[in-house]
Parts: structure tokens; C-alpha cells; sequence
């Protein structure tokens, strides 16, 4: 018996300190880590919403010069010209994006045309799932002058004072 308790005497284990400075490192891992998941989210769905207006323009071009200059609804889009089943409905909800169309059929005076935006479902905080807002529109692409100031404006609108500086250098660089 007093071989057995001078055996658990030498036995050494982790003290209470020691297994609360682990718990807290692991803590910070684990919030460093999430900041950081959540970052590359709103930046993939950045990216994904940006690529869907681009995608959205063509078809809208590919369903114009099907049907005479008009252009199309997404469920239009959908069933004509093969958009992604998601679109579905008037304010599609993808990737974290909603995105609106907005069709004006054309008239005795102006031809018909089209607006696309896609906005942030949640824009503020740490469930942000975006922060920038995209857009383009049937105006954008008639010229090819325009195609610089069209992939521009996809990329971010509400950074007026970079945009402009960068198509005045993109445009003077042609």
C-alpha cells in the first residue's frame, strides 16, 4: 500500500493552468480561423455574383438577337437560353447575392433595353455575405469603347473616384 501511494505521488499530470493557457490558445485559433473563413466567403461570393452578370449580359445578347432586340425575364432566360435554374422567380437569391432585372420593352421611340444589379443579401456585419454591388445594363455594350467602362462597372460601382481614374487611363491607353 505504501508502494502504491508513493507510485501516484510521482506521477505528474497537466496542472490547471497549464490546461487553460491550451483551451485559450485553441480558442483564438478557432476565432482568428473563422474571421478568416468568413472573409474568403464574401470574397467567393464577390466573385460569383460579378461572373453571373457577366453571364447574364451574354445571354440577354444571345435572347436579343433571337427575338428582334427584345430582352428577356430570368424565367424567359431560363427556359430559352439555358440560365441556371436559381434565377427562378423575380428577385433570385444566389450565392448570397439578390439580383434584379428589370426589363423596358421598347417603344415607338427607344428601343427596348435591360438593367441587371446584384446586391448583398446581408451587406454589414460578421454574417456580411458581400459588400459590393454590381451592376450592368443593355447601354453598356453597344460600343466597343463602352466594353472598358461595361467591365468596370461590373466590378464595383460605389467607388466613384477610382473608377473614373481608372477608365480615363484605360481609355487613354487605346
Amino acid at each position: 500500500m505504501k508502494n502504491l501511494r508513493v507510485r501516484l505521488k510521482d506521477q505528474r499530470g497537466f496542472n490547471l493552468i497549464e490546461l487553460m493557457i491550451v483551451i485559450a490558445i485553441i480558442g483564438l485559433l478557432i476565432g482568428v480561423g473563422a474571421i478568416a473563413w468568413g472573409a474568403v466567403i464574401k470574397a467567393g461570393n464577390e466573385t460569383a455574383a460579378a461572373q453571373t452578370i457577366d453571364n447574364i449580359r451574354k445571354f440577354e445578347a444571345q435572347y436579343a438577337s433571337r427575338n428582334r432586340g427584345s430582352f428577356a425575364t430570368f424565367d424567359e432566360l431560363i427556359a430559352k437560353v439555358g440560365l441556371d435554374d436559381k434565377f427562378k422567380g423575380e428577385k433570385p437569391l444566389a450565392n448570397g447575392y439578390v439580383f434584379t432585372l428589370t426589363v423596358v420593352p421598347a417603344s415607338a421611340s427607344t428601343p427596348s433595353s435591360y438593367m441587371v444589379a446584384a446586391d448583398p443579401q446581408v451587406g454589414e456585419g460578421v454574417s456580411a455575405t458581400g459588400t459590393r454591388h454590381y451592376y450592368t445594363d443593355s447601354t453598356l455594350s453597344e460600343r466597343p469603347m463602352r466594353i472598358v467602362r461595361q467591365k468596370l462597372t461590373i466590378r464595383q460601382f460605389n467607388s466613384s473616384s477610382r473608377l473614373s481614374s481608372v477608365v480615363e487611363h484605360s481609355l487613354h491607353t487605346r
